[in-house]
């Protein structure tokens, strides 16, 4: 152990255990909801004063939209300053008819809570939360420097975390790196340690050929289709085999390090099973591709959907006056928002000029160094808490907005997750296991600890 007391820590965490578990039933019990405006500033001041009770100089930061919740805690002049991130606000609940339990009635199934934000991202940062309450009840000191930054608008993209960050570095100065408690494990159950995330580029194709929809036989060779405007166009865009034809969208990209290929390489995976599981016939194409390769290695490009025309019960005989599709595209860290955009603007301009494109704002993709000296204390950490090696994940998946803290505050940054693969996020009868909530407040405890070793 770097420290002695974490194993009187742990001991705590042991006993508190029934405790901690009553407090996130209640946390999650408060309706956060940013989409609606639902009981946020309540769930804000109710944080608030919970940090300020671990003794923090804690305030609210206001913003253009729900405030962030502030807490500063230096102990140990001199020792690292880690800053812990999550987000306070939840996905609405729909569809209601789809829960076995109320969503903001949480209950324990099969060692299981369920409600909406326990595992995105209440039990989470509730997690780290009880990590340092954890300490204090201990010692009546922490073993490394503490800020702790949660927002209530991330569930909308987190439209204003990027000025927060600007508007308060003064507030950050002292940060040596990130932490996010956030997202599931892989589906083997292992913990693991996340170096970025993707990030993501949204926009619509909108096209109209006449003011009005038409007979299919009166009409049809007269009048164009805009859903043929749109299919060539697409296919223009990306090709059968899976290769993105959009002029200069791989420019920026660049082979995987040696460091990278090894650690994509020992990712287990099951790729049958998968298939089995979900009910898919094949993968994406090129068939060739590893298959972490392509959530980490490769941007994306996804119709999200389409939407024209008539599509109820039995034949309508209609030649459609317009069509739309949303698109999402995700980016690895060598590519940026508005560059990605600008080139799909360009294409549009080339191949379909009828075609709008209408930018629907996105994320900046973010990446740490996989041998960033913070790698080995994280590891530790973690090995300590689940006596469990952690896996290590390049950067993959889906966004957060954690470019802000590479990019705008330049400091390393790092996924933690402690929910379960198949924790529901967003979706009715979102779940967290409870072994992974009490091994999270550990894991925060022990983090605390090795990183001031």
């Amino acid at each position: 152990m770097p420290n002695p007391q974490l194993s009187s820590v742990f001991d705590h965490i042991d006993s508190q255990r029934d405790g901690f578990i009553e407090r996130l039933l209640a946390y999650v019990a408060r309706p956060s909801i940013s989409a609606h405006g639902i009981g946020i500033a309540e769930t804000a001041d109710f944080l608030l004063e919970f940090l300020t009770g671990l003794g923090m100089e804690a305030q609210l930061l206001p913003s253009q939209g729900w405030p962030f919740v502030y807490g500063r805690r230096m102990d140990q002049p001199g020792a690292p300053t880690v800053l812990f991130y999550g987000h306070y606000d939840v996905q609405p609940p729909d569809p209601l008819e789809a829960w076995v339990s109320p969503p903001f009635e949480p209950e324990i199934r099969n060692g299981r809570i369920y409600g909406r934000g326990v595992g995105d991202n209440k039990g989470q940062h509730l997690a780290q939360l009880l990590a340092i309450e954890s300490w204090l009840a201990v010692t009546d000191r922490l073993p490394c420097n503490v800020i702790v930054l949660l927002e209530g608008e991330e569930e909308l993209g987190s439209p204003h975390i990027a000025d927060c960050v600007a508007a308060h570095r003064e507030l950050l100065a002292d940060v040596d790196l990130v932490i996010t408690a956030d997202g599931p494990v892989l589906e083997n159950g292992q913990p693991c340690i996340e170096y970025g995330p993707r990030g993501i580029a949204s926009f619509e194709l909108r096209v109209r050929h006449a003011d009005r929809d038409f007979h299919s036989g009166n009409w049809g060779n007269v009048a164009p289709n805009p859903i043929w405007t749109l299919v060539h166009l697409l296919a223009s865009m990306k090709d059968s085999q899976g290769h993105i034809t959009i002029d200069g969208f791989y420019n920026n990209i660049a082979p995987p390090t040696e460091l990278t290929r090894q650690v994509l390489d020992r990712l287990p995976v099951d790729v049958a099973g998968l298939m089995a599981k979900t009910g898919m016939t094949r993968l994406d194409a090129p068939q060739d591709r590893p298959f972490y390769d392509r959530l980490s290695l490769w941007p994306t490009f996804t119709v999200n959907g389409f939407h024209s025309g008539y599509g109820g019960p039995g034949s309508k005989t209609v030649l459609p006056c317009e069509a739309f599709v949303k698109c999402d595209m995700r980016l690895i860290s060598a590519q940026g928002v508005d560059e990605i955009l600008d080139k799909v603007e360009a294409h549009v301009a080339r191949h379909a000029p009828e075609v709008t494109v209408v930018r629907q704002g996105g994320m900046e993709p973010s990446s740490t160094p996989l041998d960033s000296p913070f790698t080995e204390p994280l590891r530790q950490a973690i090995l300590a808490a689940w006596g469990v090696e952690p896996l290590l994940v390049p950067p993959m998946g889906g966004s957060l907005p954690d470019y802000v803290w590479t990019k705008i505050l330049g400091v390393p940054s790092f996924i933690v997750p402690y929910a379960n693969h198949d924790e529901a996020n967003h979706a009715p009868n979102e779940n967290l296991e409870v072994v992974r909530f009490i091994n999270g407040i550990r894991t925060g405890a022990a983090l605390l600890a090795f990183l001031a070793k």
